[in-house]
């Protein structure tokens, strides 16, 4: 199924844009908006979106400022999720929706979370793909490890290398045909080379933050403790069908922490896929079957 190039602007005016698998006929039940995590774009859906329009459905697959075909940000501290949400509720308003089940793959999860602290009544589902409202450091470590580092390769099998050394360890089952698709969604050709499809300044927000810990710790102090998420997983699960998918070998959710959210929001459904770290692409037999799930009980 193809897609169209839909764009809208910020509050503040830049362009950004989303895939838009519309339907050719009248759509029966809500949209689904499709938000990717950290360091990717809206390809990461070029599988699942097409399924999910499928079942009658309009699929929104966001491009988040600074990824993709959506403008860089002038000021990288602009780059977190409140920001992102608030770009999210622009685009509500360009598209002329009221509300929508929505898919958030990582970070594009924590968005979908601070969206109910602004916009609660446009989440009529949500799926989280392999984040909550905490996060292991193991995962973190690794995630701030390559975010705006190297970006730019001569050839096309130096781009695919990367993909795979970044990402193997989550994908232990990928071959050469999966690798070169895999790499196909991070990269754009750009003057003879092939470049990452974000703006390296993603990472400010992260090395700030890092620097304000290490700054704290150093003037011996206790370490700075991250925002509790929890009042806002416990908002987006209430009185809403909610599914989390996690990767059965992920290093950003382990098992104690999906136990933690699956106490904390009992009525969860809960997927896990075998053999796949952060984060499936839900694709996968076991998180589609969850996936079709959530839909057939979503308005």
């Amino acid at each position: 199924m193809s897609f169209t190039d839909f764009f809208w602007t910020s509050h503040e005016g830049l362009p950004l844009h989303a895939r838009d698998y519309a339907l050719a006929g009248e759509a029966q039940k809500l949209p689904v908006i499709c938000i990717h995590g950290l360091t990717r774009n809206a390809r990461d859906f070029e599988d699942l979106a097409p399924r999910i329009a499928a079942t009658g459905r309009r699929v929104l697959a966001v491009d988040v400022r600074g990824r993709g075909l959506s403008a860089r940000d002038p000021n990288p501290m602009n780059y977190h999720p409140g920001t992102y949400a608030a770009d999210v509720v622009s685009l509500l308003q360009a598209a002329g929706i009221e509300r929508a089940v929505f898919v958030g793959t990582s970070m594009g999860g924590l968005i979908t979370m601070v969206l109910t602290s602004i916009r609660p009544d446009a989440i009529a589902a949500a799926v989280l793909n392999d984040v909550g409202p905490e996060l292991s450091p193991v995962g973190l470590a690794r995630i701030a490890g390559y975010t705006g580092m190297a970006s730019r390769f001569e050839t096309w099998d130096e781009a695919v290398a990367y993909a795979r050394k970044i990402n193997e360890a989550a994908f232990p089952d990928y071959g050469p045909q999966d690798w070169d698709a895999f790499a196909r969604r991070l990269f754009d050709e750009t003057d003879g080379a092939f470049v990452l499809a974000y703006d390296p300044d993603i990472a400010a927000p992260i090395k700030a933050a890092a620097e304000a810990q290490q700054a704290a710790q150093d003037a011996g102090g206790q370490a700075l403790a991250p925002p509790d998420m929890y009042p806002l997983f416990r908002a987006l699960t209430k009185d809403r069908p909610i599914l989390l998918v996690r990767g059965g070998i992920s290093d950003l959710i382990d098992p104690a922490i999906a136990e933690r959210m699956r106490i904390a929001a009992p009525h969860m459904a809960y997927a896990e896929v075998a053999n796949t770290g952060h984060a499936p692409m839900l694709t996968e037999p076991q998180a589609w079957a969850a996936i079709e799930n959530l839909l057939e009980t979503a308005p």
